[in-house]
C-alpha cells in the first residue's frame, strides 16, 4: 500500500477518507489565505535562509549501488534527478533575476535573495554528488551538458517571462517531491546510504522553504494563469517522459541491470513505492486548479520540524554547514 503526500511530519493515518477529509479542509483555508493574500499584493512572510554546506567528503565514499537494497533502477533514479539539478538551478535563478527589477514587495524582494542563494548551493552540492556518480560509471556529466544545452536553447527562444512560468511550474515539481520525502520514512529510506539520504533531505528542506518563491515572482510581474496552467502541462508530462528515458538510457549503461532476476526484483520495489502513487500524480495536478497557490498545501510544521531536526542545536547536519545567512 503506498502512502500519500502529507502536510504533516508523520506517517499519515490508514482512514485515507479521514486524511482525505482533512486536507481538503486544509486547502480550502490556505486556499482563502493564499486569495486574501494576492489580493493584497503582498508574499505571505517566510524565512528562506541561505545556509552554505558541504557534502563533498561524505559523497567521495558512496558506494555504486547506494540505495536501498543496492536497487539498481533506484540508483539510477536519484542519479538522473541529480544530474538534473545544477544545471536547472542555474536556469532557475537566471528565471527570477531577469524579472526581480520589476518587483516592489520588500517581502518578496527578500524572499528572491534568499532563493538564489539556497538554489546557487543545492547546484554546487549536487554537481560534486554527480563528479562522484560519473566515477562510478553513471552518465551524469552527459546528462549535465544535455540539461544546459536545453536550457540554454529554450532562454534563447522563450520570453523571460515564460521561462519564469517554467521555473515556477519545476518549483511544483521539486516542492511535491520534497513534501514526498520529508513526510515519508519509507521515501527517505529508499536512498538507502546514509550520505545520499542527508543530500536529498537538506535540498527537500530547502525546496519547501522558498517552494511559492518563483511563483510569487512570475504573479507580481504579471503573469497569465492560462501560461501558467499550459506550462505546467506541457512539463507535467515532457518532464516525466524525458526523466524515464534518462533512466532507462542510465540503467542500459549498467552492466549489472543485466541480471534479469535482480532487475525484475528492484523494479518490483520501485512499482510499490510511493514515487509511483495516485497521490503524487494528483497532487502535481493540483497545480492546473484556478487561483492555485503553492502555500495551499501548508507544510509550515513540517518544515519546521526538520529545520530543527537538521540544523537545530543538535541537528543531524550541523557538521556540514559551513556559515548560514539569514
Amino acid at each position: 500500500m503506498t502512502t500519500p503526500v502529507t502536510t504533516t511530519g508523520q506517517t499519515p493515518a490508514t482512514d485515507d477518507g479521514a486524511a482525505q477529509d482533512r486536507t481538503a479542509q486544509d486547502r480550502t483555508a490556505q486556499g482563502r489565505t493564499a486569495q486574501d493574500r494576492a489580493a493584497r499584493g503582498k508574499a505571505a512572510p517566510r524565512k528562506v535562509p541561505t545556509r552554505r554546506m558541504s557534502f563533498e567528503e561524505s559523497l567521495a565514499q558512496v558506494p555504486k549501488h547506494f540505495a536501498t537494497d543496492g536497487n539498481i533502477i533506484l540508483s539510477h533514479l536519484a542519479a538522473a534527478l541529480s544530474s538534473l539539478f545544477p544545471d536547472g538551478e542555474e536556469f532557475f535563478v537566471r528565471s527570477v533575476r531577469r524579472l526581480r527589477d520589476q518587483v516592489t514587495d520588500p517581502e518578496l524582494k527578500r524572499q528572491v535573495a534568499g532563493f538564489i542563494g539556497q538554489e546557487a548551493v543545492h547546484g554546487r552540492e549536487h554537481r560534486a554528488f554527480n563528479d562522484r556518480l560519473a566515477e562510478l560509471g553513471y552518465p551524469t556529466k552527459l546528462y549535465e551538458r544535455i540539461t544546459n544545452r536545453t536550457l540554454t536553447w529554450r532562454e534563447r527562444i522563450m520570453s523571460p517571462r515564460s521561462n519564469l512560468a517554467a521555473t515556477a511550474a519545476l518549483e511544483h515539481f521539486t516542492a511535491t517531491l520534497a513534501e514526498l520525502v520529508l513526510s515519508n520514512q519509507q521515501v527517505r529510506d529508499l536512498f538507502g546510504d546514509p550520505a545520499v539520504r542527508d543530500l536529498f533531505v537538506w535540498h527537500a528542506l530547502e525546496e519547501s522553504e522558498h517552494k511559492a518563491v518563483a511563483f510569487d515572482v512570475y504573479k507580481a510581474v504579471g503573469g497569465s494563469e492560462r501560461t501558467r496552467v499550459l506550462t505546467m502541462n506541457v512539463m507535467r508530462f515532457g518532464f516525466v517522459a524525458g526523466l524515464v528515458l534518462q533512466v532507462v538510457a542510465s540503467v542500459l549503461t549498467d552492466r549489472d541491470a543485466y541480471d534479469p532476476r535482480r532487475l525484475w526484483r528492484d523494479w518490483r520495489a520501485v512499482r510499490r513505492s510511493p514515487l509511483l502513487s495516485k497521490q503524487l500524480w494528483l497532487a502535481l495536478r493540483d497545480y492546473n486548479r484556478p487561483d492555485f497557490h503553492p502555500d495551499d498545501r501548508d507544510t509550515t510544521a513540517l518544515v519546521a520540524h526538520w529545520r530543527d531536526e537538521l540544523f537545530g542545536e543538535h541537528g543531524s547536519l550541523n557538521d556540514k554547514l559551513a556559515t548560514s545567512a539569514a
